[in-house]
């Protein structure tokens, strides 16, 4: 409600205006929530990425916009008695990558051995980006201007790095 600062002379001006105002429009309506705060209040529960380099299929197209969803506990438990990660530990975050991406590209089937034919890179980005959306909730990152040495944030799931 707004206030209004009332002399006595004004008092049936202010009294007649509020009248002809339907009781709606006399308080300001709520500001719609933000995208951040709409998150916030939904859970997310799917997030899209683009990776550094991109997955070359056996066609020889590049696939590089994808899709992962956030990770269950049976997905953490699940590699764990999987037989090539008992027989080589570091094969866990290819199958925890292959269960918690949904789409890369056209491929909406993206098991282990397509995690396995990905450029280093993109696993270490999928690698990060998994980390920050199970344990943050966002795809946000905090960073410092190396030349001005300004502080601001970017949302690591979208646009290629240097575009705007």
């Amino acid at each position: 409600m707004r206030r209004r600062t009332v002399t006595s002379g004004g008092l049936d001006e202010v009294l007649d205006s509020l009248a002809a105002t339907p009781p709606a429009a006399q308080e300001a309506a709520p500001a719609p929530p933000s995208a951040r705060d709409r998150d916030q209040l939904e859970l997310r529960t799917e997030f899209e990425f683009e990776l550094p380099r991109g997955y070359v299929d056996d066609e020889g197209q590049v696939h590089r916009r994808g899709s992962m969803r956030l990770a269950t506990a049976r997905d953490e438990l699940r590699p764990q008695i999987d037989l090539r990660v008992k027989e080589n530990p570091a094969y866990l975050s290819v199958v925890l990558l292959s269960q918690v991406i949904t789409q890369l590209g056209t491929i909406t089937d993206v098991h282990a051995g397509v995690v396995e034919r990905m450029y280093a890179t993109d696993v270490a980005f999928l690698q990060d980006f998994y980390r920050r959306i199970n344990s943050e909730g966002h795809t946000h990152a905090a960073v410092t201007c190396p030349l001005c040495h300004g502080s601001f944030e970017v949302d690591l799931s979208g646009g290629r790095l240097g575009e705007s």
